[in-house]
């Protein structure tokens, strides 16, 4: 097994575990209440990251570029997610 596939699979398991502390929270509290498409979506956007950020890692040889891009890449979720769960900018995907 070669490099890529080891952090393929590293990306994929950080996800699996990422989306498994929402899902035991609701397990022991109201206060978390996810349905099915919220994972999908959380999913989707946390996977995508991460092999974004691969891509970079792969792509860009200077280090200081791939932690530029990486850091703008991890914003960019960042901010996107905090949008989608309380429409801080209030776009349509927050529901405002």
């Amino acid at each position: 097994m070669n490099i890529e596939n080891k952090r393929a699979i590293g990306i994929v398991l950080t996800v699996v575990l990422i989306l498994l502390i929402p899902l035991i929270a609701m397990q022991f509290t109201n206060e978390v209440n996810w349905t099915l498409s919220d994972f999908v979506v959380a999913g989707v956007l946390l996977l995508g990251t991460g092999f974004i950020c691969e891509f970079v890692m792969r792509k860009i040889k200077k280090t200081r570029h791939r932690i530029i891009l990486c850091g703008v890449i991890l914003l960019a979720l960042l901010l996107f997610w905090i949008e989608l769960a309380v429409g801080l900018f209030g776009t349509p995907f927050g529901g405002s």
